[in-house]
Order: C-alpha cells, then structure tokens, then sequence
C-alpha cells in the first residue's frame, strides 16, 4: 500500500467536494432529466478521468502539456464547450418560461436522456486541460522515491475514480431527494439561469486565463 495513500484520499475528497465545471454540468442536466441524467453525467465525467490517467501513464498527457498550441487548443475547445451548454440552458429556460402553469413539471421540456447526459460529461472532462495537468502534478508527489511508479499510479488512480463516483452517486441522489422542490417551475427556471450562468462564466473564465 503506498505510505502516502491516506494524505492523497483527504487531499482528493477535497478536491472532489470544490465546485467546477463538472458540478455545474451536472446540476444543469438534472434540471432537465432528474436525478438519472446528473448520475449518468458523472459516469461521464469519471470515464474521461480514466481516460486522462491512462493517457498520463502511456506519456500522451505529457505531450499535451509540454505543447503550448496543443494545450491552448484544448482551452479553448473546452471554453467554448461550457460556454455552448450554458447559452443553450439560458435560452431554453427563457424559451419556456411561459410554457408551464405554476405547479409541478413531470415532463420538462428538452428533457435530457442517459446517452446525452453521459456523453456531455465524458466530453466536458476530456476538454478540461487542467485535468491534464492535475495527474501530471498531482499524482507524482504522492509517490515515494523507493515507490514502483506505475503501481502506485494506479492506486492513486482507483482511488480517484472510486471518490468521484461515490460523490456523483451522493449527489444523485440528493437530486432525487430534492425533486418535488426542483419540479416547481419558478426554482427550475431560476437553477437552469443560475447554472447556465455558472457555465457560461467558467467557460470564459478558462478561455482566459493564462493569456
């Protein structure tokens, strides 16, 4: 077991619990498919963690982070992504603010499946080039000189994987908990604004910084 093994699970559940643009993400579809399309977002967002320390094993995230116009590339890409959702979430919920008496939405408009909720999280993660950056930094001062490199990476990595996915199935069903008051077309309307808000701003926060 490595010696460092229970500094780097505080240090991640941490890091984890820290909004971002994935718990934006994830709030943003579980307005418009309820406490499944935030659990499959999650599950979207932890396999492009997997993708990402795959790629810091085999050497792929050192190459991206060593590139300049690759990694702004990726910044940029990511940006506009957010940035593309957020605009989309405040143009829907300006869209179909009349749409719905005041009393309880069963059926929101626009509602989101598993496929495009997974599919929106896997891509928001892979787009994040501080993920990159995360395993290429992170993981290395976790691991002892006398340390075999590999395994412990893939401890750390386990690990990881194993908080994110407790804290996106938690969250889930805090959601779920919570789904007679987000039902309610006013606070629905008024999250969707809010977290399209969120995404709008991280997006151009990202675009941004560094430049």
């Amino acid at each position: 077991m490595p010696s460092q093994l229970i500094p780097f699970l505080l240090f991640v559940i941490v890091l984890t619990l820290v909004p971002g643009p994935d718990t934006a993400l994830g709030l943003r579809n579980s307005l418009r498919g309820g406490s499944s399309a935030m659990w499959w977002t999650g599950l979207g967002c932890c396999s492009g963690l997997l993708v990402h320390a795959v790629a810091s094993v085999v050497g792929l995230s050192a190459v991206f982070a060593a590139s300049a116009r690759l990694y702004t590339a990726i910044k940029i890409a990511g940006a506009c992504y957010l940035v593309w959702l957020g605009a989309t979430t405040l143009w829907k919920s300006w869209r179909h603010r009349g749409e719905v008496p005041e009393v309880e939405v069963r059926a929101p408009a626009g509602r989101i499946g598993r496929g495009t909720a997974f599919r929106q999280g896997l891509v928001s993660n892979l787009l994040n080039p501080k993920i990159i950056l995360l395993f290429l930094t992170l993981l290395p001062q976790f691991i002892a000189p006398d340390e075999p490199r590999a395994e412990t990476s893939a401890v750390f990595t386990l690990v990881f994987l194993v908080v994110a996915v407790v804290y996106w199935r938690l969250a889930s069903w805090l959601v779920g908990g919570l789904r007679t008051l987000l039902t309610r077309r006013r606070i629905r309307l008024l999250l969707e604004r809010v977290t399209g808000g969120v995404m709008v701003a991280l997006g151009l926060r990202v675009a941004v910084e560094g430049t």
